[in-house]
């Protein structure tokens, strides 16, 4: 509906400049802001623009540079032979016209931070935001890598000359068909790279078709979560287990259902009380964040539960490159014969996570529905990183990197046991760590945890407390969820030596 009413007459009064900025623009935002907001109502004549430029002490070409802009945008109106109007434009929401009036939008934008307020303070009913209100990230640990962060590999051994000769190499000279939308699925020289390597070092027989890139391993999860399962389904996931997952899980629609880990992995006999379940999403080489590899016996039982349930299994191997007594385990995709297991598998852990490289293995009947999804939501990934991936992996830099990789953290995960501290009350020892990037550590209580978690924040230490991997509503005793992961791989040995020292000294007073 349009308003009209008898404006009042133009009033330059609250019209402040900074001489410092463009002031076109400033002018711009005051006027723009006072139409917004009801100070100029629809039919207001606005001086010339020489007069406007007496009365602010401008430059006519400023004035006339603003008028151009709000007649651009249909802020403004010229009739000819009688000057310049603001436009007859709907009344403004309450709200709005409220914020404005308070200065909200004399910014660059009419964007305000109250825009950005928790979901819980606005009238959200849109069901996938009330889900997200429970289900959503922390933001990430910023800054450099610091011992004991876990999920980063090590940062400081990555070949940034080679990568920087390889990605200028691309650019300089970039073939033109390389420039426009590419497969959603990714990469074809990647993809088949990919695949060598996984028949080659993993055992996992598959082809570059079955292939389908991803932004990192968390987009590939979320790819399975929306194309694999309705609002109601259940999913069952390792509980501790990684928390991520589960919350792409639920954003889908889907229930939670946490299975025990035990010295074996997953508790696979659990899912015969779990008939709800559609799909079961696993760490089999490395348990996140327990460690614990899956035997044989359980892989079988999963596979056999799959085929039985007409289901899926989500098999997560984040970090199976990193395996320090003997070849790195073959997965659980690799004894799948009834195209029942989606493999994940990611860069992020072997050279950074900024790259946002990760991959879909996927059974021939689901890849082209995965491809398509891509599509709808980000066309096609950014080619210059796959492509200069591809010559990383082609001229044999990757696989030498994995070894450099395998050989520091077996190095760094050495120092960390030699100095781990004996004798505080409730602190276990340090477990062998045959395979991964992190370790599992126990504790006898949650308070204890916290203590411990709370004192090595205090000196600057990262360390996570394992009851923060549970899911909420776990059947376990709070007690018996404590303990403390470390990850060993982001930092060099004397980093993680000092960080021991400062441990140590930290937790000194709970030895009495």
């Amino acid at each position: 509906m349009i308003e009209r009413c008898h404006p009042l007459p133009f009033d330059p009064t609250g019209i402040v400049l900074d001489r410092r900025r463009g002031l076109s623009q400033q002018l711009y935002h005051a006027l723009r802001a006072r139409v917004l907001d009801g100070r100029l109502g629809s039919g207001t004549r606005l001086p010339a623009t020489r007069d406007l430029a007496a009365m602010l002490t401008l430059s006519r070409n400023s004035v006339v540079r603003a008028y151009d802009q709000l007649y651009a945008e249909g802020f403004i109106e010229s009739r000819v032979g009688d000057g310049t109007y603001v436009s007859q434009l709907p009344k403004l929401s309450t709200q709005l016209s409220t914020g404005l009036s308070l200065g909200l939008s004399t910014d660059l934008s009419t964007f305000c931070a109250a825009d950005t307020e928790d979901l819980s303070s606005q009238a959200v009913t849109s069901e996938p935001l009330q889900r997200l209100k429970n289900h959503h990230l922390p933001l990430p640990r910023g800054g450099a890598p610091k011992a004991f962060r876990v999920g980063v590999p090590a940062f400081d051994l990555f070949p940034f000359e080679v990568w920087a000769k390889l990605q200028a190499g691309f650019w300089r000279n970039p073939d033109p068909a390389m420039l426009g939308y590419g497969d959603p699925a990714g990469e074809w020289q990647l993809r088949e790279l990919i695949a060598t390597y996984l028949r080659r070092s993993r055992g996992l027989s598959c082809t570059a078709e079955q292939i389908v890139i991803t932004s990192g391993a968390q987009e590939a999860i979320s790819l399975c979560a929306q194309l694999l399962l309705q609002p109601g389904d259940g999913v069952a996931v390792e509980n501790p287990g990684y928390r991520a997952a589960g919350h792409a899980f639920a954003m889908a629609g889907a229930t939670l259902r946490g299975v025990p880990v035990d010295a074996e992995g997953m508790d696979c006999a659990r899912l015969a009380e779990m008939p709800e379940c559609r799909l079961a999403y696993v760490t089999p080489a490395h348990q996140y964040p327990t460690g614990v590899t899956m035997s044989l016996a359980r892989r079988l039982s999963l596979l056999a539960w799959a085929e039985r349930q007409d289901g899926w299994i989500l098999e997560d191997d984040y970090d199976g490159e990193y395996r320090y007594s003997g070849a790195p385990l073959a997965p659980l995709a690799a004894l799948d014969r009834q195209g029942r297991v989606l493999y994940v598998g990611t860069f992020g852990k072997i050279a950074l996570p900024a790259l946002r490289l990760g991959y879909l293995v996927l059974p021939g009947r689901l890849v082209q529905a995965f491809s398509q999804c891509r599509a709808l939501a980000v066309r096609h990934s950014e080619v210059g990183t796959q492509c200069v991936m591809a010559q990383f992996m082609a001229q044999g830099h990757f696989q030498r990197h994995i070894r450099r990789m395998r050989r520091a953290a077996l190095a760094r995960r050495n120092v960390l046991k030699a100095g781990w501290p004996q004798d505080v009350p409730g602190l276990g020892a340090m477990p062998a760590v045959a395979a991964g990037l992190h370790v599992k550590v126990d504790v006898d209580n949650f308070a204890r945890e916290q203590e411990l978690v709370a004192l090595a924040e205090a000196v600057g230490v990262e360390v996570n407390p394992l009851s923060s991997y549970w899911l909420e509503d776990s059947e376990e005793p709070v007690d018996k969820r404590a303990g403390l992961v470390l990850g060993f791989a982001a930092v060099p040995e004397a980093q993680i030596a000092d960080a021991l020292m400062r441990l140590r000294k930290a937790w000194r007073p709970i030895r009495g």
